[in-house]
């Protein structure tokens, strides 16, 4: 059979874009290697008997844009979180408050010690909304140059700072606290695996940590992540595309046809366009090159609590440090230390992390009857050459690591399942590369780019003009946007016919 566009992968960017094309009247097939949709962003019952609906890979939405929300009629809600972070410090720690301005200059004022540190980040955080302001609408547009962007962005200082130095250098001259100083550089890290000091890979991850939508806000999508996968399968099929799970492609020719198998063989379909919605390196393997393989960064640990764990802050309720992103020994220095564990191929003997728990701002994902509260961790500098080897090693030592900050030990705090195991799962770079089919288990699908690029360009071109990217891989990619998906429709509906 022949298709206008035949899509491989259906994460949300493919489904983004097979919803945008069917729009548009071209006839669409999407072929997904599992038996479900949504690639990473979904949302499963974890643990046998626990009617918990956990967002198990991607947890939050910042990158989403608002426009790719109306355009396709999605029915979904972000909801806003009140606490944006907590970092536990000694017996205090530091809380940012989005709702209390006069509440956040306190608890800065007694971890810093000043009032300097608070204006600092005041003033940092108002210019990178500035630049997230007029960056997010490029990230739909065609692609400009750097000297483009710059202009758009219109601020030096700004430019100069999140493009050109290396952020851990302009961090550590813009605050004097080490503390502050890891708070900030945590976005440059997240599944990122660089020093910030030298490195501009960390600069690139900071910039979309901070873009996203135009305000760089991280929200929790009411009903987990499933919820924005499963309304993003309905706006495509309601367009008239056709989605098939269980569906393997085993090949992808220059000229359009790709081959697939299923249950009942191996098959073949041709496309005027292909949507790769898959990492480059799998690309390549498909077409017949040799792949280059990135390499992931990241341990991430589910969890259903009984209760939440007793902070040793008196003056912070947990669930407000918990609602809100939970930073665990990601200080400055801790950050770098872990960095050259890491490198030097150790886990790390503190390992950095954060946590928060999706359903104190949405408990809709807890069954009826279910008194427990879901907990994500994602841990830093726990690259893909640590694993499997070290998995045990790391998942004690990223335990341990929490437990330190905290008032109890967080194990105390597991809800006991049906089966009477404790609800904890750890997802490491190879768990990611075996069950997700993620080479090197990373998250991005390879090192985040800059975005910007070749003039007029939408970012998702190959060198074959009938093969696109449309996932995390290609130009502006990463997280759960569904940029790429946009751009490569629009590439197709845009671009010779």
């Amino acid at each position: 059979m022949s298709y206008d566009v035949v899509i491989a992968g259906a994460g949300h960017n493919g489904l983004v874009a097979a919803a945008y094309l069917a729009r548009a009247g071209r006839s669409v097939l999407v072929l997904e290697r599992q038996d479900h949709v949504g690639g990473l962003a979904i949302s499963t019952r974890a643990f046998p008997g626990v009617d918990a609906r956990l967002s198990r890979y991607s947890y939050l939405v910042s990158l989403l844009p608002t426009k790719i929300v109306k355009d396709l009629g999605l029915r979904l809600e972000l909801r806003r979180r009140r606490y944006a972070s907590y970092t536990p410090v000694g017996d205090g720690g530091l809380l940012v408050d989005n709702a209390d301005d006069e509440r956040t200059a306190a608890s800065f004022r007694r971890v810093t010690g000043g009032e300097s540190d608070y204006r600092a980040w005041q003033e940092f955080y108002a210019m990178t909304a500035r630049v997230a302001e007029r960056v997010a609408p490029t990230l739909l547009e065609p692609l400009c140059s750097a000297d483009e962007l710059r202009a758009t962005i219109g601020d030096e200082a700004a430019w100069r700072d999140l493009f050109e130095r290396p952020i851990g250098q302009v961090v550590d001259e813009r605050f004097a606290d080490d503390t502050v100083r890891g708070v900030v550089l945590t976005d440059a890290l997240i599944g990122t695996f660089a020093d910030p000091a030298e490195d501009l890979l960390a600069n690139r991850c900071f910039l979309y940590h901070v873009i996203g939508d135009g305000t760089g806000e991280w929200n929790v999508p009411v009903g987990g992540m499933g919820a924005v996968t499963g309304a993003l399968e309905e706006a495509a099929r309601q367009a008239g595309a056709t989605i098939r799970t269980g569906a393997e492609i085993v090949g992808i020719d220059p000229s359009g046809e790709v081959t697939f198998r299923d249950a009942e063989g191996e098959h073949a379909v041709n496309g005027r366009h292909v949507l790769v919605n898959l990492p480059p390196a799998v690309l390549d393997r498909l077409t017949g090159r040799a792949p280059a393989t990135p390499e992931g960064a990241q341990l991430k640990v589910n969890m259903v609590l009984s209760r939440l764990p007793r902070l040793k802050d008196a003056d912070v309720d947990p669930r407000e440090a918990f609602s809100g992103t939970f930073h665990i020994n990601e200080s400055r220095e801790q950050l770098a230390r872990a960095y050259a564990q890491a490198a030097g191929g150790e886990v790390p003997d503190l390992p950095p992390a954060e946590v928060y728990c999706h359903s104190l701002t949405d408990p809709s994902i807890l069954g009826p009857g279910l008194k427990a509260e879901t907990m994500t961790l994602f841990g830093l500098h726990m690259p893909a050459r640590l694993f499997p080897e070290h998995r045990d090693e790391a998942v004690a030592a990223t335990l341990r690591s929490i437990n330190s900050v905290l008032a109890e030990p967080l194990e105390d705090c597991l809800l006991i399942g049906p089966d009477g195991e404790p609800c904890i799962e750890a997802k490491t770079p190879h768990d990611l590369e075996t069950e997700a089919g993620l080479p090197g288990g990373h998250i991005f699908h390879r090192d985040l780019t800059w975005p910007y690029g070749e003039t007029g360009t939408w970012g998702v071109e190959t060198e074959n003009p009938r093969i696109l990217l449309c996932g995390a891989g290609a130009r502006r990619g990463g997280g759960v946007s569904g940029i790429p998906g946009h751009n490569a429709a629009m590439a197709v509906l845009t671009g010779p016919s």
